[in-house]
């Protein structure tokens, strides 16, 4: 069975749902998630999306991110997917939301009604290699550096979002 995605407004009032493939070849606005985790030390826990993602492959990125399935809580998604794609658990709090909408060189394009999610955890990821290329971690301040050095190595919604994810903090 084919991913569907929840449509919704700029509300997130669902009014809808569409395959994940099609919502991203219309650009279509819908619900996604995005988790953060950090280390104790404060530095983030970036993935590297695995080559064989269908956008976006091989940049590095937050921890996690996805679409929650129809019925299925933000929260719990998000709690889903860190576990099936970065293979760890860890208390999630709900940080903010953001619109944003980003059109990739394949003709995919990405808009999104995000939904942040933030964790705290020591425990290193045992990643799923179908997700997750590689894995670091990094202060906050050598991130946004690392970015402005290497724009082409980052997703382009770690670069929209950083700036909300320091104030939030």
């Amino acid at each position: 069975m084919e991913e569907q995605v929840i449509l919704v407004d700029v509300n997130d009032l669902p009014i809808g749902k569409m395959a994940k493939m099609e919502a991203h070849e219309k650009g279509i606005l819908h619900r996604a998630f995005s988790v953060f985790v950090f280390n104790s030390r404060n530095e983030l826990l970036l993935q590297q999306r695995a080559k064989s993602k269908y956008h976006s492959s091989g940049l590095w990125t937050n921890t996690c991110c996805s679409h929650p399935r129809w019925g299925e809580s933000n929260i719990d998604a998000a709690n889903r997917r860190l576990k099936e794609e970065m293979g760890m658990e860890c208390d999630l709090r709900y940080a903010f939301n953001f619109i944003y909408k980003s059109e990739f060189e394949d003709g995919l394009i990405e808009h999104e009604l995000d939904h942040v999610f933030f964790g705290q955890s020591d425990i290193l990821p045992k990643i799923n290699t179908d997700e997750v290329e590689d894995y670091r971690y990094m202060s906050l301040s050598d991130l946004q550096q690392d970015i402005l050095n290497k724009p082409k190595d980052y997703t382009s919604w770690l670069k929209i979002c950083l700036d909300k994810v320091i104030e939030a903090i």
